[in-house]
């Protein structure tokens, strides 16, 4: 398994604006092979910024990387960009792979 993360310093005042963008678009990642499952994440508060990340988890880092050079993948962050023109994020996201060495989870037995 693969996990995609990007880190996003969102300007506290566009923290409605970045979630809109992030709720009503389009991914087009249940098109693709291999991918499993995505969550946007609101993270810790600080002086001029709100943490926040993108979390995609994918069968394989081989998955992921076509992912990224899909059409999928072209249209979900064309579309992403479309809006106001004021920045919402300090800078550029800040890209993170992971290859899952370890996963526990719940069991069918210990889930009843």
């Amino acid at each position: 398994m693969f996990i995609a993360m990007n880190r996003f310093k969102v300007l506290k005042d566009a923290m409605q604006e970045f979630e809109q963008r992030w709720l009503t678009r389009e991914s087009y990642l249940h098109e693709l092979d291999g991918f499993i499952e995505f969550h946007m994440l609101r993270g810790p508060e600080r002086e001029d910024h709100v943490l926040y990340s993108s979390h995609t988890v994918w069968a394989s880092k081989a998955q992921f990387e076509a992912w990224t050079r899909s059409e999928q993948f072209r249209a979900s962050h064309t579309r992403a960009s479309t809006g106001s023109n004021k920045p919402l994020t300090l800078g550029h996201p800040e890209f993170e792979g992971f290859e899952v060495i370890q996963t526990i989870g719940l069991t069918a037995k210990a889930a009843e």
